[in-house]
């Protein structure tokens, strides 16, 4: 327990010491929320919504299972 603390402590004061590191680190953040939520809600909309089990697992097995 004693070894987390004074990693946890390490990484702290190492972000409260950054100048330059912070502008960085908000660039960081609003990229991975710009990747993950925005782009998520235009490219990857959800195919499932709105349909009740069994249309899901029929929808699903039509797609898992290729046709030959």
């Amino acid at each position: 327990m004693k070894a987390l603390r004074s990693v946890f402590r390490f990484y702290v004061d190492g972000f409260r010491e950054m100048t330059l590191g912070r502008t960085l680190w908000a660039i960081i953040l609003i990229k991975l929320f710009v990747m993950f939520v925005i782009l998520r809600l235009l490219f990857f909309p959800d195919l499932l919504a709105g349909k009740d089990p069994q249309e899901r697992a029929d929808y699903v097995l039509e797609n898992l299972i290729p046709e030959n």
